[in-house]
């Protein structure tokens, strides 16, 4: 018997390959089931990029080469620092694969992010439709450019000539053979993948075969990375700090991310902190009312938050402050550390901030995150 391949997914394990009526089918992407988008050609002709600001001449660069490497067909890695403009580098190969009448794609694994990026991409481009797809947001599945998650790329069978796909390390993407495979699956033409964080097995890929890195080591403000700083505290002493610094921060008036490892410390840590200093809530993934949280946060209701990793992208606050309590966690690998401590300082007009990490030891993934800041500042 001939070995059966999914022609959705590429899956051959027989582990994830089950038999109805004698008829093979895939368990390993059978969740992925719902309306395929339809063909679809943008209009085409003159796209208006609109900017409300310059690009550092850093950032015009790299988004020069960016559409010069599509033009060419060649594939593009965007290497660049938290805070670095990431989104803004792409705005030129956009618009061009959109003049030339190219269906274009912009892929982010987290939901959140997704909501967060559509606004700026409406105000971008004035007078090409856009529209989202997510879990429950699926009524309109193609526009001049598609943003979403990665999860539904599914729908895209051959669809995109330019897609774009950012966090590449950020989770459920990373390591996800199922999305990777999906990711391949929606394309026809090329691609640009856009990271903080890339692993090694993604640059050596980019290393290979005519695809091209692009590096940019500086925040579009050209400040330096905020260096985190390590405070080593035992046992119950670590909340006990916590508490003070988060003292300090408040007294100042600054807004803080209180960041923990996972769901149940969050509960627990704020349960004691909200005894002890008011004006706080806790976010998680699982909270039914994070986004109305986050804004409340925003607009200056709530002093901190305790929050997981789902606040570790995609949010950009003035001023803001990050304690990282547990940092030396087993689930906090380098890459998440540096992504953390990039929400601190991407204001133009509040470029400084503090990265504390609270720990009991230091642990390789702190040393290597914090040299990782420290060599991307001498860049400057």
């Amino acid at each position: 018997m001939d070995t059966f391949i999914c022609p959705r997914c590429g899956n051959k394990n027989p582990k994830y390959i089950g038999y109805k009526n004698g008829e093979p089918y895939c368990r390993f992407c059978i969740s992925m089931k719902g309306e395929s988008a339809s063909s679809y050609t943008p209009k085409g002709g003159l796209v208006v990029l609109d900017l409300k600001y310059k690009l550092s001449s850093a950032q015009e660069s790299i988004a020069t080469s960016v559409l010069n490497n599509y033009i060419k067909g060649i594939d593009t890695l965007i290497n660049a620092v938290c805070g670095a403009g990431k989104t803004e580098l792409v705005y030129k190969v956009i618009a061009h694969a959109l003049s030339q009448r190219k269906t274009v794609g912009f892929a982010i694994p987290r939901r959140d992010v997704v909501i967060e990026l559509f606004p700026r991409l409406k105000s971008a481009f004035p007078n090409n439709s856009i529209t989202c797809v997510y879990g429950g947001n699926t009524n309109k599945l193609t526009a001049d450019i598609i943003l979403l998650t990665t999860h539904q790329l599914y729908r895209y069978e051959h669809f995109f000539d330019l897609l774009i796909i950012d966090e590449i390390d950020a989770f459920p993407y990373k390591d996800n053979v199922l999305l990777s495979s999906m990711f391949k699956r929606s394309l026809r033409g090329h691609f640009v993948m856009m990271s903080a964080t890339p692993s090694q097995d993604v640059i050596e890929y980019f290393k290979q075969d005519g695809r091209a890195i692009l590096e940019l080591n500086e925040r579009f403000h050209h400040h330096p990375l905020p260096v985190p700083v390590l405070k080593i505290r035992p046992g119950p002493t670590k909340l006990l700090f916590l508490i003070s610094s988060l003292k300090q921060f408040i007294s100042k008036n600054k807004p803080v991310f209180v960041f923990t490892p996972t769901i149940e410390i969050c509960e627990s840590v704020y349960s004691i902190l909200s005894k002890i200093i008011p004006l706080g809530m806790l976010v998680h993934s699982k909270h039914p009312k994070r986004n109305e949280i986050i804004m409340n946060f925003k607009n200056g209701k709530y002093k901190y938050l305790v929050t997981t990793a789902v606040l570790e992208r995609g949010v950009t606050i003035k001023d803001l402050q990050v304690i990282i309590y547990q940092a030396d966690h087993k689930l906090y690998d380098e890459h998440a550390l540096i992504q953390i401590s990039g929400r601190v300082g991407r204001k133009y007009d509040s470029p400084e901030g503090e990265v504390i990490f609270i720990a009991t030891k230091e642990t390789k993934a702190i040393r290597n995150a914090i040299e990782t800041i420290r060599s991307k500042n001498l860049y400057l």
